[in-house]
This record gives C-alpha cells, structure tokens and sequence, in this order.
C-alpha cells in the first residue's frame, strides 16, 4: 500500500488534496472503493465516479477534483503513461517463493547471480547463466550454455533452448518458446513450391518427393527490455541467430520464424506470424494476425493493421492494410468499391436489357 504522496512522487505528477490518504489497489471509477485509486483518466471516466466511492482519483489535467466529490487527485498531463507507473509501482505480482526450490534441477556448471530465484520443478542445463535478480518460475526449462542479464521475469513453463542469449530485463507469459527448430526443409530436385515461386501460376507437372531436415546451427539473439507474449514461439537460426532487438514486445502466440530480424522497440500484436530470413526495422508495429512472407524487408516505422499480410517489402515509414498488403488508403478505396459491387452489378444487368431493347 502507498499514500497519495508517495504514488504522485514516484509517477512526478502533481497532486492536491488530502496526501496522506492511502491507497491498496487501482480500479475504475465505478468499481472504486474508499482506499483504490479511480482510473478516471478523461471527462468521460469521471462520469462514472459517482457510481463507486473513491476517495482518490487519478485525473486529466484541468479537472475539478473537488466538484468530483474526491478527498485528493493525482493529476496526469497523458494519462496512459501514468497508468503504465500506476500499474508497475501497484502490481502484486505472481506471489513466487524466493531462493531455489529443492524441486528445481540446477546443473553444476550453472552460474547464477545474486538474489535469483528458481521455481519447482524447473530445470537449469549445463553452462547456463542467469542475471542476479532474476525469476524463473515454476516448471521452466533453460537450456545449455544459455545467457539471460539480469532483472528477468520467467512467468511458469517458459522454455528456452540451447545457446541463446538474452539480454537484462527480459520478460516472458506462460508458455514461451525460445529456441525451437526452424521449419527448414528441401528436397532433392526443385520442388513445385519452388518452381512456384518462378512461375507465380501453376507448377506444371508435379514431382512426389519427400522433404529432407535443414537443422538449425543458430540459436536466438534478445536484446535488453524484450517481452514475450504467452505462448510466443521463437526459432533458432539456420546459420546465424535469429534475433529480436533491445524494447521490443511480442504479443500472445506470435510465432517469428528461423533467421528473421526484428529491430529495436518494435511491437508484434497477437496471432501475428513472421517467416522465415524476414528483416522488420525499427520501431514497427504489426497489428493482430499480421502475416510476413519470407526474404522480405519491411523498413523503419512500418505500421500494418490487423490481418494484413505482407507478401513483398514495404518502404520504412508507410501504413499498410489488406491481403496482399497496399497503402491503407488504397485499401480503404478497395473496400468502397466491393461495397458498391453488388450496385454495379444491377446498374449493368439494367444497362444490358436496356442495350438488348
């Protein structure tokens, strides 16, 4: 628990009222109990205070707190990023013992820093090194001759494999995958895919040929401050490592495949699958079930929406929607148009009958 003053110094937002009030939790306005902080972040949150019994609020600024009926009131010039301090200073956690639990395996030549924490049934393989203050929590798997810095976050059944390596505060949900095989397969003649790729039309007579493992020599690079989605799977390089740069955040079931790169400060939404040898830049953003086919480059500051999949490179910069991806008023000017087809298509039959006439 926190007073008033304490959250206001630790967010270094301005604050009025009684500062000495203590708060437990944060909640919505209209769910706000006499010891949460209200989250009423705009005008249009604050309608809802008098439906709950907040005593404190965190508001926009120029808000009347007191004609709000409040006893205090954090004030926050942009809102989200308070609520991004709010959440970090007030958030319990997942309640994992500290130390290593008598269930865990740590290998002999594993090196852990100070103050780091190993939960049940987790296992640490030969050559591992884990950061001082790190949490690996119940049921994870870090392989050999793993690097991970300091600050991690394992949450329970995070799995990590052989020789990768991660920077300092590297975050990842339930269910990870660090470390997997590439999908990397060929086949003794040119196959149809390949012949395909060529003809962009039909492959012509099909060859039955049976596909032989390309196995995968490289591992995975993170840099620092890197999360990862629950259920988020990674695979090694072919060659050289697949790597994922410093601030980047990868959302639930994202899959990037084998030799990809990601830049810094790039977020991957969920369901979203990247292929195989992609180059993303920097500060990216690809909305929710995005595609990337393989060999291709999408530059600085691309931004995808939703179930856009991107099949050829995309100049840094531009805004990208549909299937295949084009810019996103293009596409809005795609979706008029099939809007209108069925309009169309009447006006023609008509144009049709009265021709024939």
């Amino acid at each position: 628990m926190y007073t008033v003053r304490e959250i206001a110094r630790s967010l270094d937002l301005p604050a009025e009222g009684d500062l000495d009030l203590v708060i437990i939790r944060a909640a919505e306005p209209q769910d706000a109990g006499p010891q949460d902080l209200a989250m009423a972040t705009s005008a249009k949150y604050g309608e809802n205070l008098p439906q709950g019994s907040a005593q404190v609020a965190l508001l926009w600024q120029g808000a009347d707190w007191q004609a709000l009926g409040l006893k205090a009131a954090i004030f926050a010039p942009r809102p989200r990023m308070a609520l991004g301090g709010v959440s970090t200073l007030l958030d319990r956690g997942q309640g994992f013992e500290t130390g290593i639990h008598p269930t865990a395996v740590v290998h002999a030549t594993a090196v852990l820093g100070d103050d780091v924490s190993v939960g049940p049934l987790s296992i640490i393989a030969a050559g591992a090194k884990i950061g001082a203050g790190s949490v690996i929590g119940p049921h994870c798997y870090i392989g050999a001759e793993v690097e991970i810095g300091a600050q991690a976050q394992l949450r329970e059944m995070v799995s990590i494999g052989a020789r990768a390596r991660i920077g300092a505060r590297f975050r990842a949900q339930p269910g990870a995958r660090i470390g997997s095989d590439g999908f990397s397969y060929v086949t003794p003649e040119v196959s149809g895919v390949e012949n395909v790729r060529k003809t962009v039309g039909d492959q012509g007579a099909v060859q039955a040929q049976s596909w032989m493992r390309i196995h995968s020599l490289g591992a995975v690079s993170i840099g620092d401050d890197v999360e990862l989605g629950a259920n988020c799977t990674i695979d090694n390089g072919t060659i050289r490592d697949t790597e994922i740069g410093s601030g980047s955040k990868l959302d639930n079931q994202v899959h990037v495949g084998h030799n990809t790169r990601i830049g810094r400060d790039c977020l991957l939404c969920g369901q979203c699958g990247i292929s195989g040898s992609v180059n993303i830049g920097n500060n990216v953003v690809l909305g929710g079930q995005c595609g990337a086919a393989d060999n291709i480059f999408i530059g600085d500051g691309v931004i995808a929406g939703g179930a856009t999949k991107i099949i050829s490179n995309v100049p840094a910069g531009r805004v990208v929607m549909g299937y295949p991806a084009v810019k996103m008023e293009t596409h809005t000017e795609i979706y008029k148009a099939q809007r209108r087809l069925p309009r169309l298509m009447r006006d023609i039959e008509n144009l049709k009958k009265a021709v024939f006439k």
